[in-house]
């Protein structure tokens, strides 16, 4: 009973911040409206903190769904949960334009448990995608206006094992699943009004694995480096645009233009990933990561008689990062984990032959508890645009937080 009441404390904790915010989206990006929208990068709050690291990271006492390797790295009688939600501001602006939106929302929530001395397992929910954006231009004799929502999520169940000392290896097993919604609003000058709606509903599999090797040496020194790899493959489910005539209050037909098997065009490119760590005792801890994912070789086809075809460009994302905790015992402040990172990427998405690029600073800090809940609080700056002509200018102003959970679970009991 002990442990469900830490659990229902943290439901709550983290969604005061979400539920504060339910009316608002977790994306208002523009350039969301192109492929699946903005692609996450699975994170927790205190990795997001140190600029979103995490190939080489594996602690006892905190989950990390970005290489599955590291949950291998769990003590045989802990039982780990971890939830978070963010909540910020984004503001946009170009040549004729800028406006500001308040975006929110529950982000993750992941669990993890030993099975045995040398492996673990985990299991959640996670946010693979997201759309959503808002805006309109006038054209010849009207006007058009652009609005998009959805996403897809991802729940996962992951492994990993120690075969050997140092070394560490494990999968995650994902469904993905959701709809990506893009709607085009026309609005005649005389009248006349329609509504022209692309639907994908996404229904597949993803599956990554990973490794990691720690050497240590100096009793207190330990170098770890982390890999993954995220198999590419057709995406499955399908899609369809309709049109619906919104010029009278009646209940207009929906007449579907285009259909499509998102098998017969679609795919999701392999992902590679490689960091990077160093741990001084239980004190400091330093890292780097690389992603690399070719989405130019992805592609993405259109709906027939609906939507024209689209081109993506390769991802990269290198990002820093480090968290240092004056000691493990004293006052209060020497027991708080201060984090900090940077992180600097292109993006998938291409705005005709101009590339989406992106940097950002992050911060944080884990905040102990008496009851083995740790409170972990980060803050985000993120600049977007695109290059090397500027269309849509992007800057982000996030908080994160994040409730783990730490609980002895598996204790036997003692004969009296």
């Amino acid at each position: 009973m002990k442990i469900l009441k830490h659990i229902l404390l943290a439901f709550m904790a983290v969604g005061v911040a979400a539920g504060a915010h339910a009316d608002e989206t977790a994306n208002a990006s523009p350039y969301s409206m192109l492929g699946y929208g903005s692609l996450n990068d699975h994170v927790t709050a205190s990795q997001r903190a140190m600029g979103g690291i995490g190939y080489a990271l594996r602690s006892k006492r905190q989950i990390n769904v970005k290489n599955p390797a590291s949950y291998a790295a769990i003590d045989s009688m802990t039982f780990l949960f971890d939830i978070g939600a963010n909540v910020g501001a984004g503001r946009f602006s170009d040549k004729n334009l800028k406006f500001q939106k308040t975006l929110g929302g529950l982000d993750y929530v992941t669990i993890q448990v030993p099975i045995g001395k040398w492996m673990g397992a985990s299991a959640g929910l996670l946010p693979y995608s997201s759309t959503g954006y808002r805006f309109g231009s006038e054209v010849e004799d009207g006007q058009v206006n652009y609005e998009g929502s959805g996403g897809i999520s991802e729940a996962y169940l992951g492994w990993a094992a120690r075969p050997v000392k140092g070394l560490s290896v494990g999968f995650n097993a994902g469904l993905l699943f959701g709809n990506v919604i893009n709607d085009t609003y026309v609005y005649a000058d005389n009248g006349a009004s329609a509504l022209y709606e692309r639907i994908m509903q996404v229904r597949d599999f993803n599956l990554q694995f990973g490794l990691q090797y720690g050497l240590t040496f100096a009793r207190e020194h330990t170098v770890t480096l982390g890999l993954t790899y995220t198999l590419g493959h057709r995406l499955h489910g399908h899609g369809y645009g309709t049109r619906v005539d919104i010029s009278t209050s009646t209940t207009s037909k929906v007449d579907t233009i285009g259909y499509t098997s998102l098998a017969h065009g679609f795919k999701i490119p392999h992902s590679f990933g490689a960091g990077l760590s160093y741990q001084w005792g239980k004190n400091l801890t330093v890292g780097a990561d690389l992603t690399y994912q070719p989405w130019s070789r992805a592609p993405f086809a259109g709906f027939e008689g609906f939507s024209a075809p689209q081109k993506f460009a390769d991802r990269m994302k290198v990002a820093f990062g480090g968290e240092y905790v004056p000691a493990q015992r004293g006052n209060y402040f020497k027991r708080v984990a201060y984090r900090l990172g940077a992180f600097w990427g292109r993006d998938y998405i291409e705005v005709g032959s101009n590339r989406v690029k992106e940097f950002g600073l992050t911060c944080g800090f884990g905040l102990p508890t008496p009851v083995r809940t740790a409170v972990n609080v980060g803050f985000e700056y993120t600049h977007r645009n695109s290059s090397p002509i500027g269309t849509v200018s992007e800057n982000y102003f996030m908080v994160t937080l994040g409730v783990a959970l730490n609980e002895v679970w598996f204790v036997p009991s003692k004969i009296r």
